[in-house]
This record gives structure tokens, sequence and C-alpha cells, in this order.
């Protein structure tokens, strides 16, 4: 690995081809805080990609473009006047510094859980109004809502036993039976959102990840999906000539 001097010296050089890049490229000099937003975005997801398939090469590329983002709005903070990359540096430091009291102060811990009861705690005394406020409202929600659990969770709020976990998406399924009998559509959707959100609660004590766990199932259906296609294009020339019964002997064949 390379020495701390070295590290440094190719972030300053990132900051060098930037301010270059501003002052010389077309495509460089337009963009702005809200032109950035989403491209951000994206190159967030390509490096969820990387992690999930295990890409340690893709994963420093994809890490890469968000490093020169994070220098791009700390230039154009800086043309502003609003900040810099120092700034942005000494923020998350003083933050770090000040949500650490077990590691830079006298607070003493005795498990991970009392250091995040701890960080909630403490980020209420910076001035969130309230713990779930640092939740972003763009996040998918079922990312979403594993966050809002956790927050609650790190206050105390939460569950002591699992078995009545469980018994909370239990009710919540036959309260969507309910209405599924009425056909009340609305309801329904209501209700099977409360399944779902039960479903990641108990998901979450289980020390599972709600999303990870999906994007397995995901992926594991469009293997199988991929191998029924292969299967009814050789034999059946195209899925207008093949029956559901022959669709679904296709697929316990794709299971195996």
């Amino acid at each position: 690995m390379h020495t701390r001097e070295e590290q440094l010296q190719a972030v300053g050089r990132l900051l060098d081809i930037l301010d270059e890049l501003r002052v010389k490229c077309p495509w460089d000099k337009k963009q702005t805080f809200e032109s950035l937003k989403n491209l951000s975005v994206e190159e967030m997801y390509e490096l969820v990609d990387a992690i999930t398939e295990g890409d340690t090469d893709e994963m420093k590329k994809e890490l890469g473009d968000l490093l020169m983002h994070i220098v791009f709005y700390a230039k154009i903070g800086s043309e502003q006047s609003l900040f810099d990359i120092k700034d942005i540096a000494d923020s998350i430091s003083d933050k770090l510094i000040f949500r650490h009291p077990h590691i830079y102060g006298d607070v003493e811990v005795n498990s991970e859980k009392e250091v995040l009861e701890n960080w909630e705690k403490l980020k209420l005394k910076e001035g969130n109004k309230s713990v779930l406020a640092g939740v972003p409202k763009a996040l998918p929600a079922l990312i979403k809502a594993y966050r809002i659990q956790q927050k609650a969770s790190g206050v105390g709020f939460d569950w002591d036993n699992l078995n009545d976990v469980w018994n909370k998406v239990e009710e919540e399924i036959e309260e969507f039976k309910i209405e599924v009998a009425k056909d009340n559509k609305e309801l329904m959707e209501e209700e099977f959102g409360d399944i779902l959100f039960s479903l990641i609660n108990y998901a979450r004590h289980q020390g599972i990840d709600p999303e990870k766990a999906l994007a397995q199932s995901n992926s594991k259906f469009i293997s199988r999906f991929n191998k029924v296609e292969e299967l009814v294009n050789n034999q059946n020339n195209g899925f207008d000539n093949v029956t559901p019964e022959i669709l679904d002997q296709y697929w316990n064949l794709a299971k195996k």
C-alpha cells in the first residue's frame, strides 16, 4: 500500500486536475451543484453494484468517480465562497470526533449497540430536531424503512422480544386479508405497506440486510428466468408457442 505522503500527493493531483478542467473544458465549466446531483446518485449505485458483485477493480474506479464528484462540489463551493475541500474535510473530522466520545473523550461503552445509542443522542445535541431527521427523503423505500427502524431503535424505541416482532408481521398479514376480502384497493395498499415494513423490521432483528436479501432474490430470479428463456427459444421458438404448463416445467428445470 502507499504511504500517507503518496496518498496526499494523489489527492492534490486530483485537485489540480479539477482546477484545470474547470477552466479549460466546456463541459466542466458548465457544471453546477444541481447538474451534478443526479450524476452523483448514479455513481453511487454503480459503486453498490461493484460491491455486490465483489469486483474490487470496479470498486476502485467507482470510488474514484465519487471522489471526483466530491472534489468537484468543493471546487464549485470555493468559487462561490461557500466552502472548499478543507472545510469539507474539517466538517467530517469534527463530527467524527464529537460523535466518538468513547475514543476522544471519557465516555465508556461496552458494545456496538451502546455506540449507536450514543450516536443518535449526540446528533440531537448537534441540533437535529428529530431522531429521524437524518434519513434522506429520496432514499429507496426499502432502505429508508430499515434506516428509520435503526434510528428509532438507537434511542430505545424497539421491540424486546423477537416473537412479538414476528407476531406483528402476522397481524399485518391478517389485516391485509380483511381488506382483500372487501376489495378495498386503497386500504389494501396501505396494509401491504405495513406488511413490508414489519418484515423489514423482523429482518433487522434477525441481523438480515433486507436490501441485500431482496437483491439476491432478484439475481436468482433473473438467472432462472434466463434459463427458461433459453429453453423456450431452443425448444419452442419463442413464447408464442409455449403453454403455462411447459413454462412451469422449464422453471422447475431452471431451479435444478
